[in-house]
């Protein structure tokens, strides 16, 4: 059998979050010895590149998700028709991938066309209970667990006990599923330095507030323009980072002065530019939580309107007093900020390396020897 076995890694392309979360399972494929291959589309596939330059990536049928209505449900509800037509593209479009590349198995985080009878499939998955309203969850939620269950397995990046991060999105385990899902512990690929920069132990602010923009559009830009009109009065040092990755240049002369925008980092910039802020705004998409957790760091979280996920993330950690959080129509940084400041971060106790290490282990050791041939040749 051909070694090291060779793994395709595809997150969904809605914003950033799904794809940065899988920057440590696929460091963690590698550590193992995998052969790791890449699949997305827009944004999120131009941040694997950038991540990854010497990994092939290829790009999968974009699902192209607006959100215009104050509605995720309406929003979803009238694109489902595309986005069902781009789910089985991108199972076609798998077909082929498994086979001309020679996929041992598949690792999907929320794409559901990505599962195929040849290879070994996992989904990753942080929404085994979407919040949808009452009328409609059970029909909802039924859907969501078969769709799930096509796949060979599920992580779930999240600890299973109490306290979770999660909360009611993902436990407790659906019947359906429970024999499949597998807590890996939360995902990031942020890490705080191992050396702070100053003699007496602490980090230096560069910056009063780094603001981290993501997340579909037009709301994305609509938050960007609140925050550089809002931002622009305030006597604060401010850092914005746009989510564009696949942007290059900025016309700085068209910014307030004590504002520095760039179109995106690397991890490794934005972990230290996270780091050395006193205050992150961004969204409270569950792969921000994550990053912020494990960094300790106080923030403002501005959920997507209309995105009912995000609306619980921010309304759960604000009750348990971890973070502050506003809705965008809402939005003001005066109050943000300092309420922010007076938050208690949580810390990383929802991270268990070990869980993911075993995960991996798992997967690879579960590959038959003449898996990939024996299919592949039918």
């Amino acid at each position: 059998m051909r070694y090291p076995k060779k793994i395709l890694v595809a997150p969904l392309g809605w914003g950033l979050g799904h794809a940065t979360r899988c920057v440590p399972i696929i460091h963690e494929l590698q550590r193992q010895g995998a052969e790791v291959v890449l699949a997305s589309d827009g944004r999120a596939l131009t941040l694997l590149r950038q991540e990854f330059p010497e990994l092939t990536c290829l790009k999968l049928p974009s699902y192209d998700v607006q959100y215009r209505s104050r509605s995720m449900v309406l929003s979803i509800a009238a694109q489902l028709p595309k986005i069902l037509q781009a789910i089985r593209q991108e199972h076609s479009a798998l077909g082929k991938i498994v086979v001309q590349h020679g996929i041992d198995a598949v690792i999907s985080d929320n794409r559901f066309g990505c599962f195929s009878s040849k290879t070994r499939c996992i989904f990753i998955t942080h929404q085994l209970h979407i919040p949808v309203p009452k009328w409609m969850r059970w029909f909802v939620n039924t859907v969501n667990h078969h769709a799930i269950h096509r796949f060979d397995a599920c992580w779930v990046p999240d600890v299973a006990t109490e306290p979770n991060l999660s909360g009611a999105l993902s436990h407790p385990s659906p019947s359906l599923l429970r024999n499949k899902i597998t807590y890996i512990g939360a995902l990031t690929r942020m890490r705080p330095p191992t050396s702070l920069p100053d003699s007496a132990g602490q980090a230096i602010s560069r910056y009063d507030v780094i603001a981290v923009l993501s997340g579909p559009e037009p709301q994305r830009t609509e938050l960007e323009k609140l925050t550089v009109e809002q931002a622009a009065a305030l006597p604060i040092k401010l850092l914005l980072v746009q989510g564009k990755p696949e942007q290059t240049t900025i016309n700085a002369d068209s910014y307030p002065k004590n504002i520095k925008v760039v179109p995106s980092m690397t991890a490794e910039a934005l972990n230290q530019a996270i780091f050395e802020s006193t205050v992150f705004i961004g969204r409270s998409g569950y792969s921000t939580v994550m990053d912020l957790v494990r960094l300790g760091k106080a923030a403002l979280l501005i959920p997507t309107p209309g995105q009912a996920e995000q609306e619980y993330l921010a309304m759960k950690l604000a009750a348990e007093n971890a973070f502050f959080a506003q809705q965008q129509h809402e939005l003001n940084l005066t109050v943000g900020i300092a309420e922010a400041k007076e938050r208690n971060s949580l810390r990383g106790v929802f991270f268990d390396e070990g869980a993911l290490k075993n995960a991996v282990a798992a997967l690879l050791q579960g590959i038959p020897k003449p898996f990939a041939a024996s299919n592949l040749a039918h």
